[in-house]
């Protein structure tokens, strides 16, 4: 198996579902679906329509593992409780309420095997957002060298990037300048959320999620730390188009007060 699909999930048995199906019809065939779901007073991977959807997965033979595991301890010790079930060269780290065009995980795949980078993302897009266009945040910088290792720092020039995955930014300016999932391209990141593919022996040597310990229960973040480490030493982009979709339900994660690198030294 060359990925796992590792998916942490809380409550949302309609929404993984949908996120599920997605996986069904990727042109990449060679994944593992890996599930840990926190739901402390159901089973949402119980319901039927998430039942159905992994019946589909396994007959088209994809292996699917499913945890429960509790007790809840924050956002950062459920995704180390997952990187340490992969067992895949890379690990996509796949949010529950997300839509995947075919093509996502081929691409994210060839881009990360070419540009032997520490992550590759696939930034997520609100498309409530189709008519908000705004010029002002859809500044690109593209990689037309390979992928290299970069500090990036809050404060400065390059934490702005951060703005062009706002809203539906991304795919505007996929549309402007007529890229297709043929004619791919990678650009500089800040840090990317909801659908990222890691090395996994390189998410491993930064520590993975193990800090999660430093945290209280209540954080975020964890995902900008392990990117930002993993930039500084290996290099880390996105890819345009996306073909990711946000569900845009509300978050689980309601109190977002007290972010990961408060608390957690960058190296």
């Amino acid at each position: 198996m060359t990925v796992d699909i590792l998916i942490p999930t809380y409550s949302r048995p309609a929404a993984l579902a949908v996120t599920l199906t997605s996986l069904i019809a990727q042109t990449y065939r060679d994944f593992r679906v890996v599930i840990s779901d926190q739901t402390e007073d159901s089973n949402p991977v119980e319901s039927g329509e998430v039942q159905a959807v992994l019946r589909v997965l396994r007959a088209h033979g994809h292996a699917v593992e499913v945890h429960k595991h509790l007790p809840r301890r924050g956002i950062a010790e459920q995704r180390q409780f997952l990187l340490e079930q992969a067992t895949a060269p890379y690990a996509l780290f796949l949010d529950d309420d997300l839509i995947l065009e075919p093509f996502v995980v081929e691409n994210m795949l060839a881009a990360i095997k070419e540009e032997c980078c520490g992550f590759v993302g696939s930034a997520v897009i609100g498309l409530s957002f189709i008519n908000d266009i705004r010029p002002h945040e859809q500044k690109i910088e593209f990689w037309d060298e390979p992928v290299q290792p970069e500090s990036v720092k809050p404060d400065t020039p390059e934490w702005e990037r951060w703005r062009l995955h706002n809203a539906a930014n991304l795919y505007h300016v996929q549309k402007s300048l007529g890229l297709t999932q043929k004619e791919q391209r990678k650009y500089r990141v800040a840090w990317v959320g909801g659908c990222v593919m890691y090395d996994t022996e390189k998410l491993r040597r930064v520590g993975g999620y193990s800090f999660w310990q430093q945290l209280p229960s209540e954080h975020c973040g964890e995902d900008v730390l392990v990117q930002l480490r993993l930039m500084e030493l290996y290099g880390g982009c996105g890819i345009i188009p996306s073909g990711v979709y946000h569900q845009e339900l509300p978050t689980t994660i309601i109190d977002r007060s007290s972010p990961a690198d408060q608390y957690v030294e960058l190296m």
